[in-house]
């Protein structure tokens, strides 16, 4: 397969390209889905191809194809070159990529257990067993559960000397109990909404415990649906985990993608109030809140040994006491901007067949000292809210508002009757700016997002978020009055 790497990238010198790139992507995938005690998916796809980008008089070309032939290489190489002299007729200027990436190396997911080395009847044995167990709730109206299981093998070399080979492995899956009565449709979900994802291996799926969670989280649901609502007015809030792993990701990761704020996603998914004047020079939050992108930090879904430029994976600090600090970068934005930033390998494509965005990698909040139960009973009135069950946020990333499957009433210090149809709202800055302490690494967990879309036409990225339970001052829940 080398040999057709070499080949693009010699027919694009040939061809006039001032700098070309190749990635051949071969990737794996399995899927488990159960619903109400019957298998509803079983899938198994396999994908392969090679996507060449070249620069050409500083306007950049792409292509690319499944057919991995000596032929298929040079027509999609000389598309590339030709669709980059096109781009020339554009009014954007050309493009710098900054100081050459030459990285070398192997890279492969640390994993216990191949998680395709496990029977596929054990696979559906873990799913259905959980689904029975959440059967035997009385209330309990439809049942889900998944398991994925994804192994991707990526070779990438440029024309500048780099040449990197890895191998990304992730796992995960979820249960859902639904419950329906008294005019209300109530869902928990577990471990997180929709799946819990790493990059691991089997061992990450098994240490979830499906089975032995899927009873309580059904008898939750179906308290919810005679539960006190969720009040309205300004209180002190309490986020779990998980539902903060998503504020995190809706709030900062997509406000920090610089491609995002110099308006590159204006046209599909909105741009951000994270302007290049506030960097080093905005408090984005408290000083409890420290922020750090990462692609190093396992299982985080973010987390690999090269980006898809070859920009070696690493960690940089966005939020620092609460001060805004650093962005996600590709070369190119980095380069074409004088504020002495450095490219922090956050340029991925979803597969072969799409060209590198930036993508967030594990963008997470940094764990405090606090103990929950510390916490909590430092709360004279409140409300604890976990786990997403809705989400809306403006176009820069600055109005939102959130909906939680379930929220704990705080009555001097205790948890109290639990809560339905939960929701809070804010503004980006205000929020942050309001939380006074984060949990500590007892509590803190890597949250996976599988299913982030960017970029036209669509990408699906996997983002990770590390956060633990966080405290809010003066935040509107509830309908807004």
């Amino acid at each position: 397969m080398d040999d057709f790497l070499s080949r693009a990238l010699d027919l694009a010198s040939v061809q006039g390209a001032s700098y070309c790139d190749v990635r051949l992507v071969e990737t794996n995938q399995e899927r488990f889905v159960v619903r109400s005690g019957a298998v509803d998916t079983l899938s198994n796809d396999e994908s392969l191809g090679i996507g060449v980008r070249v620069l050409v008089n500083g306007f950049w070309g792409f292509a690319s194809t499944n057919i991995v032939s000596a032929a298929e290489v040079d027509r999609i190489t000389g598309l590339a070159v030709d669709i980059a002299k096109a781009s020339a007729q554009s009014n954007n200027g050309p493009v710098s990529l900054g100081p050459p990436v030459t990285s070398r190396g192997v890279y492969t997911t640390p994993i216990q257990i191949d998680p395709f080395s496990i029977a596929s009847e054990d696979k559906l044995g873990l799913l259905l067993e959980s689904d029975r167990r959440m059967g035997l709730v009385k209330g309990i109206s439809a049942r889900t559960g998944n398991l994925i299981f994804i192994k991707e093998h990526k070779t990438f070399a440029n024309s500048e000397g780099a040449h990197v080979e890895q191998t990304i492995y992730e796992a995960g899956g979820g249960i859902m109990a639904t419950a329906r009565g008294n005019g209300e449709v109530q869902r928990r979900s577990y471990p997180q909404s929709m799946r819990q994802q790493g990059c691991a291996g089997w061992e990450f799926v098994d240490a979830m415990d499906l089975v032995g969670n899927a009873e309580s989280i059904a008898t939750e649901a179906v308290a919810l649906l005679s539960a006190d609502h969720c009040p309205s007015g300004v209180t002190t809030l309490i986020i779990g985990a998980s539902q903060l792993g998503l504020q995190i990701h809706e709030s900062c990761g997509h406000a920090i993608e610089l491609d995002r704020v110099l308006g590159s996603e204006a046209a599909y998914a909105g741009t951000s109030f994270l302007t290049t004047d506030k960097l080093n020079n905005f408090q984005y939050g408290s000083e409890q809140v420290n922020i750090t992108a990462d692609s190093v930090r396992l299982p985080g879904l973010g987390s690999y040994g090269w980006d898809d430029e070859g920009v070696p994976a690493q960690s940089t600090p966005v939020v620092e006491n609460g001060r805004f600090t650093g962005y996600l970068t590709s070369r190119e934005t980095a380069a074409g901007l004088d504020l002495g930033l450095k490219p922090n390998g956050s340029m991925r494509a979803a597969s072969w067949n799409r060209i590198p965005l930036i993508r967030m990698t594990n963008v997470s909040l940094e764990p405090g000292n606090w103990e929950l139960e510390d916490l909590i009973a430092d709360t004279e009135d409140g409300i604890m809210m976990e786990m997403n069950r809705s989400w809306s946020i403006d176009d820069r990333r600055f109005n939102f508002q959130f909906g939680t499957e379930i929220g704990y009433e705080i009555k001097k210090g205790k948890l109290g009757k639990i809560l339905r149809n939960c929701t809070y709202t804010g503004i980006t800055p205000e929020f942050w700016n309001s939380c006074d302490a984060v949990c500590n690494d007892k509590l803190w967990t890597m949250w996976g997002i599988p299913n982030c879309g960017k970029g036209q036409p669509g990408q699906i990225g996997h983002t990770g978020h590390g956060a633990a339970p966080a405290r809010f001052r003066n935040i509107q829940v509830g309908v807004m009055k």
